[in-house]
């Protein structure tokens, strides 16, 4: 394996041969993802949008899957149906903490050395909060940067490292970071403070990190999902059906309705396969639509 930067007298050619490559593939019917080595993050929870990103990578054609969980309680068992239902994917897991650096580098070391390429991260570990802002102590704020900004920054950090390397398999260095934000990253209104502050510097790592890894052929992204039934959001879901107001989450949004982990999911694939090519540096909401207008009153036009 080697890494060698792009030279200016090269860029022509090696632009002229990527966008070949990539055109050939809107011609193929193959599945989105073949033969992609993949690195997904916060995977443990049963509804969880890691989970789900997890089956739909390996239903699309991913080689490997390394898997990391804070909580491992669920990755055995995640591990066995994902191996169940797709044999000729390999899944690697991982019991530890997405802001370790030390773990990070080494997941995707190992990735390269056992594969020889590194395609996809989709950095998805995270914590939310429900403090108010008179309650968030200093101590609690830095920790839920850490899980949910640390872990993004790592993400780019290593996987960029060892996405830039060639091998025989790999001929030319890229892939596709992807990181899990929110749409309370956007604007006020979707989180508490600090909950909201570490989604806005994933955001802002995504749209920085483009620029810091041009001409790397490595897409870097985020994700801002609005209200999700999600482990991370059990809380309010229960809260709302023990009230009988199911109904009525995600009502504020045009199309009325709360969304679920596939729904994510099925975007992250896009941003991780060769489909979304020309999509890089962007903060992308799915939301319902949510983040698309200023507070209005229902029927009316603000």
């Amino acid at each position: 394996m080697s890494y060698t930067r792009t030279k200016p007298s090269d860029n022509v050619s090696q632009t002229q041969a990527r966008l070949a490559h990539i055109q050939a593939h809107f011609l193929t019917r193959e599945p989105k993802l073949q033969g992609k080595v993949c690195v997904i993050t916060g995977v443990g929870s049963v509804k969880g949008i890691g989970r789900a990103s997890a089956f739909l990578f390996a239903r699309e054609g991913a080689k490997h899957l390394y898997l990391l969980d804070f909580d491992g309680s669920n990755l055995p068992s995640l591990a066995h149906e994902l191996k169940e239902k797709f044999p000729d994917v390999k899944v690697t897991i991982f019991q530890g903490d997405a802001a370790d650096e030390l773990l990070v580098a080494r997941i995707c070391r190992q990735a390269v050395e056992e594969e020889s390429r590194l395609d996809v991260f989709f950095a998805n570990a995270g914590i939310a909060t429900s403090q108010f802002l008179p309650d968030v102590s200093a101590e609690g704020f830095m920790h839920t940067l850490r899980v949910n900004t640390l872990s993004c920054f790592l993400a780019v950090k290593h996987a960029s490292e060892w996405m830039r390397r060639t091998s025989e398999s790999k001929i030319e260095g890229g892939g596709s970071i992807i990181l899990t934000a929110s749409i309370s990253g956007l604007r006020s209104g979707a989180g508490t403070v600090d909950y909201s502050a570490s989604k806005a510097a994933v955001n802002s790592i995504a749209m920085t990190s483009a620029y810091q890894l041009q001409r790397t052929n490595i897409r870097v992204n985020s994700l801002c999902p609005g209200l999700i039934e999600t482990g991370m959001t059990t809380t309010t879901f229960d809260y709302a059906r023990s009230r009988g107001n199911e109904a009525k989450l995600g009502q504020l949004n045009p199309l009325g309705r709360y969304g679920v982990s596939e729904e994510i999911a099925q975007m992250a694939l896009f941003l991780a396969s060769d489909d979304a090519s020309y999509v890089n540096g962007q903060n992308i909401a799915v939301d319902g639509g949510l983040s698309s207008s200023h507070p209005v009153i229902p029927g009316r036009w603000a």
